[in-house]
């Protein structure tokens, strides 16, 4: 008995070991560079690594910094949010190691890339909008924290990578393991802009608890949710009610109802 104990915590040790050095090569999955023929690519050189960001040029002072998912080329989102912002010089950011940037993602480095990318920006443009989805919503509350933005959208956001940690991997310590947490829950209170909070109805990844946390931790009144309706994680996109909602409130006109979807002042039920 006290033999297959014995056995069973070496194994249970072993596990948590594993997890912990290969954690970041779960956490982040880069797509590999492509090619968009006609696309304007700008490559921003930030301590040591170069970022790869696509971008939309318009006339105007308005811009959009786009923080994509753990597994995006954001390139991908081009033609959509494109269509969705006439109004912004977009800025798609692919993370160190992401699609043609160079480097290695740790949190540290991605949430220092991102102020040099706000500042490069906010040279040329100087109404800065910035919307993270997933991964890049802990990316983008760190920006909206740090410093000042006109509108936050946050796509499939989470309080904290712990929590989400926690949801899938219960059995383990997550939080002694994890080295790239992404707190946002912590930063919500240094944000000032006006927040909206797009969440999938049936998101299997991000669970809805952790994305109500963040809603709620921004000050009353300044963080809305629109839930879409039977969208999920990685389906998202599929919904038209996704970027038309965006799309109303970075232009300053929030509704109160998205069709297909509900918004509430906090995380709607």
């Amino acid at each position: 008995m006290i033999s297959v104990l014995l056995a069973a915590v070496v194994s249970y040790l072993l596990v948590c070991v594993l997890m912990y050095a290969t954690q970041r090569s779960q956490i982040y999955l880069p797509p590999r560079e492509v090619d968009r023929p006609g696309a304007t690519v700008v490559r921003l050189a930030v301590d040591g690594a170069t970022l790869k960001i696509w971008v939309v040029p318009r006339s105007g002072p308005r811009a959009l910094i786009y923080f994509g998912g753990n597994a995006e080329e954001v390139s991908w989102n081009l033609a959509g949010l494109a269509a969705a912002f006439p109004e912004h010089t977009l800025y798609l950011v692919n993370y160190r190691g992401y699609g043609g940037s160079t480097g290695r993602p740790t949190e540290a480095a991605l949430l220092a890339d991102a102020l040099a990318v706000h500042d490069y920006v906010r040279a040329r443009q100087p109404r800065v909008a910035v919307m993270g989805r997933s991964l890049g919503s802990g990316v983008a509350v760190f920006l909206a924290s740090e410093r000042p933005v006109e509108r936050l959208v946050l796509v499939t956001p989470f309080d904290s990578f712990v929590n989400v940690a926690r949801a899938h991997y219960w059995f383990l310590p997550v939080g002694l393991l994890l080295r790239d947490r992404y707190e946002a829950v912590r930063r919500a209170g240094a944000v000032e802009a006006p927040v909206l909070a797009i969440i999938a109805e049936k998101d299997e990844l991000v669970p809805r608890a952790c994305s109500e946390a963040l809603v709620a931790a921004f000050a009353p009144g300044q963080a809305r949710a629109v839930v879409i309706r039977g969208a999920a994680h990685n389906s998202l996109d599929l919904s038209p009610e996704y970027l038309a909602s965006a799309a109303d409130f970075l232009e300053g006109t929030q509704t109160d109802a998205v069709a297909g979807g509900s918004a509430t002042g906090a995380a709607a039920p």
